[in-house]
C-alpha cells in the first residue's frame, strides 16, 4: 500500500507482510497499478528498499538458531522490518471506466495527481497493459513483453514513432542491432513512411548475423523483396557474400565539398588550420575541381601551392597526405556519378520503396562511412525540402515521410560538428520537411546535447558508462527515477522505452527475431492485389515478374 511520496519524487509503497509478499518477487522496471479513491494509476517500480521501524532492529537483529528456528525473524518481518518500493506513477484512468474494454483513448492520460495514503498497489495485469498501450490496437507492431509479464505484449504505433527522430542505444552485444532491425521491418510493413538505411556492417540488407546463436538471420530484402531495394558501395563484397545488389553507388570527386572535410576533421586527425585550407583550395581551383586538382599534385607542387595561397605549409601537407589515402576508395570516381546514384536512391524512395545502402569493406573505415552518408543525405534532403516547399505553395504533393537510419551516430553528431552535418540540421528541424532520423549508437554521451534533446522516442538497451546513461535520459521526464531502471537492465535482450511513441516508460524484453517474426512480417500480394487466405500461391516465375513490375513500373 502507498505510505508516502510525491508526484515529482514518486510514491513510497510498503509491501503487505500478511500476504507473504516478498521483495524477491519484484523487479525494478516492473509495471504496477495503484487503485486510488477515484483514479487508477499506472506506474513503474524504480527502486527497492529494506526499511525498519526504528534503528534498534538494525543494531539488534533477531538471532537465528542452528536448528533453523526462525520464529523471531518471522515475527519481526513485515512489522518491525519490511520491504518498500519506489514507484513512479505515469498514467491515470477513471477508476470505474472500462478502459481495456473499448473506452475512448482520452481515458488514459498523464498523471497529474497522486493517490491518497494506504491506496492498494497490485502487480499489473494484461488488462492494465491494454489500458495504457491501447491506442495502437491489436494490429499495431508488437515490440515485446513488459518486465515480468512474458505473455503480455507492448505494441507501438510506428507512424507516431516515425513522426519524430528516434534513438536506439546500447552497449556492444546488448541487442540494439536486432532491436533496430525489428523497428525497420515494422516500418517497411507499415508502409506509411520510407526508410534509407546506411548499413555500416552489411547487417540490414540481405541477411545479418546472430553471433550468440551462431546463425544467419533474414535482412529486410529477404523479408520484403518487393519493397526493399539494396545498393552497395562495394560490389565485390556483395558477390563474395552471394548477394546481388539492385544498384552500385559511385561518388564523384567533384561532389565533395570543403564542409565534408570539416566534418571529418577528427576522424582524419586534422588540425583546425589543416581542415580550413580546403576552403582556400576551393577558391583557387573552383568548386567542382578543387579536390581532383589538389590530389593530382606531387609533393614538390604542394610546397609551391602553399606559397601561392599563403597558407601554412605543414597544414597543407597534412591535408594532402590524409586525402591521398582516399585513392584506395573504389567508390570514388572522377566525375559526378554520385549525383546519378543519389538520383537513383531518391527515385526508389519516391516510389515508396525502402533503400538499404551496404558499405561492404568500407564500413570498417569510419571516415568513408561518414563521408558517403553525409554527402548522399545532403542531396536527398535538398530534394525533400524542395518538394515540401512546392507542396506548401500548392504546386505538388508532399513528399513521403522519410526515416534516415545511421549507425555510429556520435561520429556525425559530436558537439563540434553537429551544426555542420546535415544530420544535425534534420534533428533540429523536428520533421519540418518530412524527414526524421533513427540513430543507433553505443556512445550516446558523444552526441551533441541539443540533438539528444530533440529525439522523440528513445529505446535503450544496457549501457555500461554513467555518462552514456545520463545522456540517454537527458531532458526526460522523471529522469532521476528512470536512471535506476536503466542501470539495472539485463546485459542482453532488455530495453527501456520512453518518449513520444509510448504513453509511459516501460521495460521491454524485445521479441525474438526468428521464424515467428518472419511469418508476422510476411506480405502476401499478387499483381492483382492481396492473395485471399487459401488462394493458390503464385509460382516462382510469377513472383519474380511481379517484383520486377513493382520495382520498375511502366511509365
Amino acid at each position: 500500500m502507498v505510505v508516502g511520496g510525491s508526484l515529482s519524487r514518486g510514491l513510497d509503497v510498503r509491501l503487505d507482510g500478511s500476504a507473504n509478499a516478498s521483495l524477491e518477487d519484484v523487479a525494478v522496471g516492473s509495471f504496477v497499478t495503484v487503485v486510488g479513491r477515484r483514479q487508477r494509476y499506472f506506474a513503474v517500480v524504480t527502486d527497492l528498499e529494506l526499511r525498519t521501524v526504528d534503528d534498534s532492529v538494525r543494531h539488534f537483529p533477531p538471532t537465528r538458531s542452528p536448528g533453523g528456528d526462525d520464529f523471531h525473524a518471522e515475527v519481526m518481518a513485515g512489522t518491525l522490518a519490511y520491504g518498500q518500493l519506489s514507484v513512479m506513477p505515469s498514467m491515470t484512468a477513471p477508476l470505474h471506466s472500462d478502459v481495456a474494454g473499448g473506452g475512448t483513448s482520452e481515458l488514459a492520460e498523464q498523471a497529474k495527481t497522486i493517490p491518497e495514503h494506504f491506496a492498494p498497489v497490485y502487480a499489473a495485469s494484461q488488462a492494465d497493459i491494454d489500458a495504457v498501450f491501447r491506442a495502437q490496437g491489436s494490429d499495431a507492431f508488437s515490440l515485446g513483453s513488459p518486465q515480468g509479464m512474458e505473455t503480455a505484449s507492448i505494441r507501438l504505433d510506428l507512424g507516431t514513432l516515425a513522426s519524430r527522430s528516434v534513438g536506439v542505444f546500447g552497449a556492444s552485444g546488448s541487442g540494439k542491432t536486432f532491436l533496430a532491425r525489428m523497428l525497420l521491418a515494422g516500418l517497411v510493413k507499415e508502409g506509411d513512411a520510407v526508410s534509407l538505411v546506411f548499413d555500416m556492417e552489411s547487417e540490414y540488407g540481405w541477411q545479418g548475423q546472430d553471433n550468440d546463436r551462431r546463425r544467419q538471420v533474414k535482412g529486410l530484402k529477404q523479408l520484403f523483396p518487393s519493397r526493399v531495394v539494396t545498393f552497395t558501395l562495394d560490389e565485390e563484397s556483395s558477390r563474395r557474400r552471394g548477394v546481388t545488389p539492385d544498384g552500385v553507388v559511385r561518388i564523384g570527386y567533384d561532389e565533395i565539398e570543403p564542409a565534408d572535410i570539416e566534418v571529418l576533421r577528427d576522424l582524419l586527425n586534422l588540425s583546425e588550420v589543416a581542415a580550413s585550407t580546403a576552403w582556400n583550395l576551393e577558391r583557387h581551383y573552383g568548386r567542382s575541381d578543387w579536390l581532383r586538382a589538389f590530389l593530382a599534385l606531387s609533393g614538390a607542387d604542394v610546397g609551391e601551392l602553399a606559397n601561392e595561397l599563403g597558407v601554412n605549409l605543414a597544414a597543407l601537407q597534412t591535408l594532402y597526405r590524409r586525402l591521398s589515402a582516399w585513392s584506395r576508395f573504389g567508390f570514388l570516381a572522377d566525375t559526378g556519378e554520385g549525383r546519378s546514384s543519389a538520383g537513383g536512391i531518391i527515385e526508389q524512395l519516391q516510389r515508396g520503396n525502402h533503400v538499404v545502402l551496404e558499405f561492404g569493406q568500407y564500413g570498417r573505415n569510419t571516415a568513408a562511412y561518414v563521408l558517403v552518408s553525409n554527402l548522399l543525405t545532403r542531396r536527398i534532403h535538398e530534394t525533400w525540402v524542395r518538394r515540401k516547399e512546392l507542396a506548401d505553395g500548392g504546386q505538388g504533393d508532399e513528399p513521403r515521410p522519410l526515416v534516415i537510419f545511421i549507425e555510429e551516430a556520435h561520429k556525425f553528431l559530436t558537439p563540434e560538428v553537429a551544426s555542420q552535418t546535415i544530420f544535425g540540421s534534420i534533428a533540429r528541424e523536428l520533421r519540418k520537411y518530412n524527414v526524421t532520423l533513427m540513430i543507433v549508437d553505443q556512445r550516446p554521451s558523444g552526441i551533441d546535447s541539443e540533438v539528444m534533446s530533440q529525439l522523440g522516442t528513445r529505446l535503450s538497451c544496457a549501457l555500461n558508462d554513467d555518462r552514456d546513461m545520463n545522456a540517454v535520459l537527458m531532458g526526460a521526464r522523471d529522469a532521476n527515477q528512470l536512471r535506476g531502471v536503466l542501470a539495472r537492465l539485463d546485459s542482453k535482450q532488455q530495453a527501456l522505452v520512453f518518449g513520444h511513441a509510448v504513453p509511459m516508460p516501460v521495460v521491454v524484453r524485445p521479441r525474438d527475431y526468428d521464424e515467428s517474426f518472419y511469418a508476422e512480417m510476411a506480405i502476401a500480394t499478387s499483381a492483382a492485389g492481396s492473395i485471399p487466405v487459401g488462394a493458390l500461391a503464385e509460382t516462382e516465375a510469377e513472383r519474380m515478374q511481379r517484383e520486377i513490375d513493382e520495382l520498375f513500373p511502366p511509365e
